[in-house]
């Protein structure tokens, strides 16, 4: 149904589609001063707006909202109707506290008490 309406027409239902995504997305991707909408978010990836972003590469953050879910390296994988792929090498999940380096005793004590 798409091939009967006119080039501008369609021009301008992607551009509207392309504004819609972005005021629902809440996640960005961040490469040191600049933030970026994501459009689509996979398991293996994420799209940007290809009018928007540069072909991006190496070691980015990825925020849903002011939460930073991970850290991943990144390299820029194909372009597609009008959004830039990009495929992760690596996706580290961002944590709120360090890592233990020991196994924890379910039953130890919280807190320690003296008679003082």
């Amino acid at each position: 149904m798409s091939e009967f309406l006119p080039k501008d027409v369609r021009d301008g239902l992607e551009l509207a589609r392309k504004r819609n995504i972005k005021k629902k997305s809440r996640l960005r991707v961040h490469v040191g001063d600049h933030a970026f909408t994501i459009l689509r978010y996979w398991d293996d990836g994420f799209a940007l707006d290809v009018d928007d972003a540069p072909h991006l590469r190496g070691l980015v953050d990825v925020y849903d909202g002011s939460r930073h879910i991970s850290q991943c390296l990144i390299v820029a994988s194909e372009e597609e109707a009008g959004e830039m792929v990009y495929e992760f090498k690596r996706e580290t999940t961002a944590t709120d506290k360090a890592p233990l380096d020991y196994v924890k005793d379910e039953k130890a004590p919280i807190a320690l008490l003296t008679q003082n």
